[in-house]
């Protein structure tokens, strides 16, 4: 890099590095988050961090309260994983459950 040139970082690419993340490509969602950079650091942490932080604690437990046999109808292996944008995820995630 030169001075002046512009760098773009895809924080996608960071949060993926095997030699820091135990198998990186794979959505577990108890895996410990240390070290994760999806909502930057210090003092270029992401505003809505907090946000999406208390969002996360509040709906997961409340959804599977309110749906205890809530469950996927496919393997997780087989929900198709979003590459076509700058944030990560899923395109969508068929689940099904008991009335």
């Amino acid at each position: 890099m030169k001075a002046g040139e512009t760098v773009t970082v895809s924080i996608a690419a960071a949060n993926g590095a095997p030699q820091h993340f135990a198998d990186p490509d794979t959505l577990e969602l108890l895996r410990p988050s240390g070290g994760h950079v999806a909502f930057g650091h210090g003092i270029h942490q992401c505003l809505g961090r907090q946000l999406a932080c208390v969002e996360l604690r509040v709906v997961l437990p409340a959804l599977v309260g309110r749906f205890p046999t809530l469950r996927l109808v496919t393997l997780p292996a087989d929900l198709a994983l979003r590459t076509d944008m700058a944030v990560n995820g899923v395109h969508r995630v068929p689940v099904t459950w008991d009335a």
